[in-house]
């Protein structure tokens, strides 16, 4: 062996493909059994008989070879080298900050915490759960209010989210909202591109004349974006005494020394979570917060963790009211928001954690002082303030001097914000030091002693209101007292990780997921300097770096998706859903056809689709299936011609969401554009198309893809995600642009067009996750990822499909990149659901499948290209094994009652407290000899699902209560 490969070409020890065998989990050795238990010879057979032969793409994809690992590291590390890091205090929403080298390492490049997938089975998540509740409770606390969510998208969006809020619980008739001048421009611009759609008007003025118009709700800054702090509570009164909601976009860090929104009378309050702990990243991914009333619970968009019982009585967590509201209520949804930020928020909740009450009082604090000692300095030499009250940030009138002082602070390090060419805003953060603020009035051109600054500002306390001082107390849960040493806090992060499965345990097989490998590689450019440490709005000579990565992304994207161009600005995938909706709504208005506003949607169709159509201001018209789950394309034809001059889009899933891929998929899109409409098709299931098929091939117009699901960016527990859009040349004029940051070059297409995140790139710093990926894998690599995710999903579905009816296969039998597994006969004759075999998965170490999706009463199994057989066949006895238990219960052998799918997960508790039940302890914490090897143990029984809706409490438990 040995001098075969001293006497092989020099190419071949190279190991070029290296990273493709380590991606993909079957190894060459395993393909024959597994080819074989499918019944074809080779993959090329299989692949024939799952995608059809008019869709296949005519030559392998333009990628590229496969890279190294470490070739393409120091590819991207030179790229990054571009990036010019300098101290921004440009601010808007964005600040730098100190992520805390224990929250660092163990949860942000923690793959215990990165891999896991939203907390839907709630006894095996609930160390995330339980980070997730500190979070909403430090929101409950910090912005007055007695309800939370779980994180939404970005502050531009919550504030988005906030007005279609007010409007849902408003009683006046008025169509008209008002936003504060003084929200940050980004905010502004997304909520005015939501706005065109619900049909609102656009009021923008001084929040102080807010009360002046007749308003069904009202958007305010508090600090705002210029700095300025004022007593807003007259303004909200006189709203509310009016009828209007009043939602305050508000800063975390400031509102732990301002009076709360709460407190001022607000119904909503929103922001960012940024500045506790989460990098810059040139814009994202941050975790939103979002706080109401609690009257208007069933009105909030969103996720809400909540607090229930488990079986034995013990608390127990889990997601409250919305959850999988889209598939139940579908157009009728609060928010097309399925998931949130969830790896952010944990950080930020971590972070307030860590430092606690005192300590996050030191850090504004101080972060203040240093503010008010540069603007006495400022005031001292003769210039003039935009506001004398302030926390962070101070707006300096600089005249004709404005080039000069903004090209002096660049030259000491600095960048700051201008404003329209006669002043410039400064933004102090956790990092500005004593050096900093001299250097800064140095480059003003004021000499100072900052001592002697410091001695005045401290002499009148400071410019911030004495009436708007917060006089209550926050975070006083023990959560935040406790964990301030590095040891505690390690240890209380281990003890939720230990909670949680996640990828790094098992296999998480989830239908339209795609729980894939996030590689080692892939994930480590996110926490470099040159990426976290960026400001969006930073100079554009300082981000080349960046947006040669994102324009290198961009290119493979367009290779892949064979579209004409690409937009980076949407944040989730509902967000692209929206971003191509709006595109798609833009080109008719554009060709006068503002009237066109019907969106046919299948039955099988995500329910983001129809809840993202109704944000758009169309109507949905819901497509048939036929009895294999296809398209009824006969009732599609029926529907365009009924609908054709008001047809605006199709929203379809391909591979379908059934599974498999239709074979009339570009009939469908014909009979579509034949009436005057366009298709977008929703790439939840892209990792099905990479190098066999594309978007553009099969007749799509536009298609958002899931990079935290084909380009294999983690899920991070429910979030972050990135939906980038690909759209055909006559579309790309109409996507999302951004008002204070550029998303292209001058001569753009799409140069002015309405944003639809906060960011011009969306959550930018996790773009190397997708860029490594692509770069790794090249060609060869992402067509094989293709084709072996098809293999695994049919190699499961053959050895499953005699014991669970698979409910839909192509015309060859065959099914894409997911099953479906029936469970309606077993329900009917034995009473055993989905969710009982989904509770059962856990006691053998894996999460379930997906629940009731597509279709109530089955489940949908995903195994993706990044399991090997022995995984696979872990999961399938284990699938095998239930089938068995519940063949005893059938026959009699076990009462439906009391099994060991009725009840569980089984815990510790049950292993070690009193046995009454008709099957061994054994039986029921170790099914199979394998279990025992990784037991993962569920640290709560089932949850009571009914007693966390009825009893409403999404606060941190109290300490009596969980002893």
């Amino acid at each position: 062996m040995s001098k075969t490969l001293l006497s092989a070409p020099l190419a071949t020890l190279e190991q070029g493909d290296d990273f493709i065998r380590r991606h993909l989990g079957p190894c060459a050795n395993e393909l024959p059994a597994m080819l074989a238990a499918v019944g074809v010879d080779t993959l090329d057979t299989l692949i024939d008989q799952t995608v059809p032969a008019g869709i296949r793409l005519p030559a392998p994809l333009a990628l590229g070879e496969p890279t190294p690992e470490h070739v393409a590291l120091a590819r991207l590390k030179a790229i990054a080298g571009k990036n010019v890091l300098k101290k921004s205090l440009i601010g808007m929403g964005y600040y730098d900050t100190i992520t805390p080298k224990v929250i660092l390492r163990n949860v942000m490049e923690n793959p215990g915490w990165y891999t896991a997938y939203t907390p839907y089975q709630a006894e095996i998540a609930q160390g995330r759960l339980e980070a997730l509740l500190n979070f909403q409770q430090m929101v409950i606390d910090l912005t007055g209010l007695e309800l939370a969510n779980a994180s939404l998208l970005d502050e531009a969006t919550a504030a988005a989210e906030a007005m279609a809020m007010a409007r849902r619980v408003a009683k006046v008739k008025s169509q008209a909202f008002f936003v504060d001048e003084g929200v940050f421009p980004q905010t502004l611009d997304v909520v005015r591109t939501r706005a065109d759609y619900f049909g609102f008007e656009l009021i923008v003025g001084p929040a102080f004349d807010a009360a002046h118009h007749d308003v069904f709700g009202a958007l305010l800054q508090y600090p705002a974006e210029n700095g300025a702090v004022a007593d807003i509570a007259g303004p909200i009164a006189d709203l509310k005494a009016k009828g209007a909601v009043v939602a305050v976009a508000s800063d975390l860090l400031a509102l732990v020394l301002l009076k709360s929104p709460g407190a001022l009378g607000a119904d909503i309050a929103l922001g960012s979570a940024q500045r506790f702990g989460v990098p810059l990243g040139f814009g994202g991914p941050h975790a939103a917060f979002f706080a109401t009333r609690e009257s208007h619970v069933r009105s909030m968009p969103g996720r809400i963790i909540g607090v229930s019982k488990d079986a034995r009585g013990k608390t127990a967590l889990r997601m409250t009211l919305q959850t999988r509201e889209q598939h139940i209520r579908r157009e009728k949804a609060n928010s097309n928001i399925c998931t949130s930020q969830v790896l952010l928020a944990n950080m930020a909740g971590m972070y307030a954690v860590w430092h606690g009450p005192e300590g996050l009082r030191t850090i504004a604090a101080r972060i203040h002082r240093l503010a008010a000692t540069l603007a006495e300095g400022l005031v001292q030499a003769g210039f003039k303030l935009a506001a004398t009250s302030f926390f962070d940030t101070i707006q300096v009138e600089t005249g004709a001097r404005s080039a000069e002082i903004y090209t002096a602070a660049q030259a000491a390090g600095f960048n700051l914000r201008p404003i329209d060419g006669h002043a410039l805003g400064v933004a102090l953060d956790e990092k500005t030091t004593r050096d900093d603020v001299a250097a800064l009035l140095a480059a003003f051109g004021a000499k100072a002693d900052v001592a002697a600054l410091d001695a005045t500002v401290a002499a009148r306390g400071g410019n911030l209101p004495a009436e708007l001082l917060r006089d209550d107390a926050i975070l006083a849960h023990p959560v935040f007292n406790t964990h301030h040493t590095e040891h505690e806090m390690l240890r209380y992060l281990k003890r939720l990780q230990n909670r949680d499965l996640a990828l790094d345990h098992s296999m998480i097989s989830l239908g339209s997921c795609t729980m894939k490998l996030n590689a080692t590689s892939e994930m480590i450019p996110v926490t470099w300097p040159e990426f976290a440490d960026i400001h969006p709005f930073a100079p554009l000579d300082q981000t080349t770096g960046y947006r040669e990565m994102i324009d290198g992304l961009a290119a493979q994207l367009r290779e892949i998706t064979g579209f004409d161009a690409i937009c980076m600005q949407p944040n989730s995938g509902a967000q692209g859903e929206y971003a191509g909706l709006v595109a798609i709504r833009r080109y008719h208005a554009a060709r006068g056809d503002h009237h066109r506003n019907v969106c046919l949607i299948p039955k099988s169709a995500h329910g983001t689709n129809p809840a993202t159509a109704q944000m758009c201001g169309m109507d949905v018209v819901v497509v048939n299936c036929d009895d294999n789950g296809n398209v009824d394309v006969a009732d599609l034809k029926a529907k365009a011609e009924q609908h054709a001059d008001k047809l605006a889009a199709l929203m379809i899933t391909y591979p379908s969401t059934h599974g498999v891929f239709e074979e009339a998929i570009r009939e469908i899109c014909a009979i579509v554009h034949q009436h005057g409409g366009q298709v977008y098709m929703d790439g939840a299931n892209m990792n099905a198309q990479v190098g066999l098929t594309s978007p553009a091939t099969i007749g799509a117009d536009v298609s958002h893809m899931n990079l935290h699901k084909t380009f294999c960016i983690p899920h991070g527990g429910g979030g972050p995600g990135m939906g980038p859009i690909g759209l055909k040349a006559h579309l790309a004029p109409f996507m999302a642009d951004h008002v204070v940051a550029a998303t292209g070059s001058e001569d753009r297409p799409n140069a002015g067009q309405g944003a639809v995140s906060a960011a011009q790139f969306g959550s930018a710093s996790i773009l190397p996750i997708s860029w490594m990926y692509i770069t790794m894998m090249g060609s060869r690599g992402m067509k094989a990822a293709t084709e072996v995710a098809i293999l695994n999903a049919n190699y499961v579905a053959s050895q499953l499909a005699a014991h669970y009816p698979v409910l839909y296969t192509g015309s060859q039998g065959r099914v894409a990149h997911e099953c479906i597994l029936d469970i309606r006969p077993i329900k009917a004759a034995t009473g055993i659901s989905e969710v009982d075999i989904a509770k059962r998965l856990m006691d053998y170490g894996f999460h379930a499948p997906t629940m009731s999706f597509p279709v109530a009463g089955t489940i949908m199994v995903e195994p993706t290209e990044s399991e090997d057989k022995g995984e696979l066949d872990r999961f399938i006895d284990a699938m095998v094994a239930i089938r068995g238990e519940i063949r005893a219960i059938e026959e009699g052998r076990l009462p439906a009652d009391n099994n060991p799918l009725k009840n569980a997960p089984h815990t510790q508790a049950d292993f070690l407290g009193d046995w009454d039940r008709p099957y061994s302890r054994s039986d029921a914490v170790f099914p199979l000899p394998w279990v025992a090897d990784n037991k993962f143990w569920p640290s709560v029984n089932r949850i009571d699902d009914v007693y966390g809706d009825r009893n409403l409490f999404c606060a941190c438990v109290p300490t009596d209560e969980l002893a």
